[in-house]
Formats: C-alpha cells, sequence, structure tokens
C-alpha cells in the first residue's frame, strides 16, 4: 500500500476534484483506493457522496474522521476501528472528513510541542497508525486542507508521497517556497525528537517511529489553464499561461533540495479547464469522465468527456510511474 498526500497550501487549485477523479482512474483500474479526507471543509466527503448520506455520516463522529481523534483526545489512546464508507459512484472506499476534525488542529499542535515524550510521540502518529489498518488497499489518497498546519504535518509525515496541484498564476509560484520551508523545518524537529534520550529506545512506538521519514515529492500538475490546439492537434496553454509555467521548474528546483526534489520532468501533467463539466460532475457525484446523456452531457460536451478522461488517465498513469 502506498499513501498519497495531495497538499498545496494555495486553495482553490481544484486539488480535490484532482484527486477524486485520478482515484476513480486508478478505481476503474481494478486498484483498490481509500480517500482520507482530512480536510474539515469535507469537500471530498461532499464530490464523493450525495447529502443525505453524508449528513448521517457528519451527524456521527464515530463514522467519520473524528473518530481517530475521540479516544486519543481523552488520553485514552488510539482507537482499533477505522470508519470506512463505499462511494459506489466513484468505486473507492472513503474515510469521511468532518468539520469537527479542525478542534484536533490544536490538539496535535501541542503533542508536536511535547514530540519527545512517549504521549507527544503516540499522538503524531495517528495517521501512521491508521494506515496500518488500510494495508489491504493499493493506494490510500489524502485529501488536506490548504494549509500549514499541524494536521497536514501528521498527513505529510505518515504518507508516502505528496502531490501539488497548482493553478496557473504568479500567486502559485510562492506556494512552493512555503511548503519547503515549512517541511525542511518539521523534518530536522522530527529526526532530532525521535532519537531524544528521553525516550525508550526499545519501545515499538519509537522505533516505528524512527522508520517514519515523511512524504516524498513526486511532482506537480498544472490546472485550471485555458488551452488551444496546435497545429498538429497537441493542446498547449495560450501565452500568457505558458509564460507562468516557464517560471514554475526553477522555483522546484530553489527550494527543493536533497531528497525533496522530485524526478524531471517536474510536471506530472496538465488538467486544463473543464468549465462546466466539473461543477456537472460535483452535483452528480460522479467522476468527470463518467458523465452520461442522463447527467445532462448533450452536444460538444461527449468530446469534452472523453478529452477529460483521457488527461486524467495520463496524469494518473504518470503518478503510478513515479512511485516506486
Amino acid at each position: 500500500m502506498k499513501a498519497i498526500a495531495f497538499f498545496n497550501n494555495k486553495g482553490g487549485v481544484g486539488k480535490t476534484t484532482l484527486l477524486c477523479n485520478v482515484a476513480a482512474y486508478f478505481a476503474q483500474g481494478g486498484l483498490r483506493v481509500c480517500v482520507v479526507d482530512c480536510d474539515p471543509q469535507c469537500n471530498a466527503s461532499q464530490y464523493l457522496f450525495h447529502d443525505e448520506f453524508l449528513e448521517e455520516m457528519l451527524e456521527n463522529p464515530q463514522q467519520n474522521i473524528e473518530s481517530l481523534f475521540t479516544s486519543l483526545m481523552a488520553g485514552e489512546g488510539h482507537t482499533s476501528r477505522v470508519p470506512v464508507k463505499r462511494s459506489a459512484s466513484f468505486g473507492v472506499d472513503v474515510v469521511c472528513g468532518s468539520p469537527g476534525l479542525s478542534m484536533a488542529e490544536d490538539f496535535l499542535a501541542e503533542e508536536w510541542a511535547s514530540l519527545n515524550t512517549q504521549r507527544g510521540l503516540s499522538s503524531t502518529m495517528v495517521f501512521h497508525r491508521m494506515l496500518n489498518s488500510l494495508q489491504d488497499y493499493d493506494y490510500v489518497f489524502f485529501d488536506v486542507s490548504p494549509s500549514l498546519g499541524s494536521i497536514n504535518r501528521t498527513v505529510l509525515l505518515s504518507s508516502d508521497y505528496f502531490i501539488s496541484p497548482m493553478s496557473i498564476d504568479i500567486f502559485s509560484l510562492k506556494a512552493f517556497e512555503n511548503i519547503s520551508r515549512w517541511m525542511e523545518k518539521w523534518r530536522l524537529h522530527w529526526n532530532y525528537s525521535v532519537h531524544s534520550p528521553q525516550l525508550d529506545s526499545k519501545n515499538i512506538t519509537v522505533t516505528s517511529a524512527k522508520a517514519i521519514k515523511g512524504a516524498k515529492f513526486i511532482g506537480y500538475v498544472s490546472q485550471q489553464y485555458i488551452a488551444k490546439r496546435d497545429a498538429n492537434g497537441e493542446r498547449r496553454p495560450v501565452k500568457s499561461y505558458d509564460e507562468i509555467i516557464k517560471q514554475i521548474d526553477g522555483q522546484v528546483e530553489e527550494h527543493f533540495k536533497g531528497g525533496l526534489l522530485p524526478p524531471k520532468p517536474y510536471e506530472i501533467g496538465k488538467i486544463p479547464n473543464l468549465h462546466s463539466l466539473a461543477p456537472m460532475s460535483q452535483s452528480r457525484r460522479k467522476p468527470i469522465f463518467a458523465l452520461l446523456a442522463s447527467d445532462g452531457i448533450v452536444g460538444a460536451h461527449f468530446a469534452k468527456v472523453k478529452e477529460a478522461k483521457e488527461v486524467f488517465g495520463q496524469v494518473s498513469d504518470e503518478i503510478r510511474k513515479r512511485i516506486v
């Protein structure tokens, strides 16, 4: 099983839409995928389930991501049960999100401050423990909020890889600098703390913690750009977008050093602006490439749906190639 976080501290980049459609494409290929919604806004859960079902899940903390923290925050240790639900239309299993997860932000920040204690270390490994219960899946995808907070730090610490979806604008260029500095800082703190003489080096939790290295960056996905076909029929960004795209790789090389630098090309793929298909997909709770006439697809939209399947397929295949 491989755990992948879809992460960018800039919002509005189409992160959740990318994650859910890639997850559906993986599942369509016969892979077992579990989506874990770690965003208190619950965008992935809203996309993957109809309102009536989701409301039921949100009303009962034991049926969503909150259940991982209920006993932990009460000082009673980790739960042994992960509440997994099935999204039939996407073909994936899901650990539903909850607005109540925001309460875990301060808790995890406090535990991080006492990382050189048994309790602080154990609490920070909450998602690592959860992943141990999801070993039957081929992939676990984490959807996270656009922040540099303690929840996302804990997710990235436990994940094997992370992907950065990004919109093509000048504001996205700054995101890589923020992410790299933040990750470098907490990686150093983690490595220092887990080797603290205050911890019992023979304890199984400490032994497991020392093996945790954090997520490797495997590249970015350019999204929401306006594309036109060139003379050869290839999709190309219009000039104004292309000028920004050319700056992105330089930002990656400048700010991600050593083991954090992804393989070339740094860009995993491009997702053009899909216009009305994205909101239609969200309202129907179906992958973009699975939309049908019965969902409201008419005329030229059929060609766009076919194109979307090709695009998400190319991105999905490239992600799989980059995962060892």
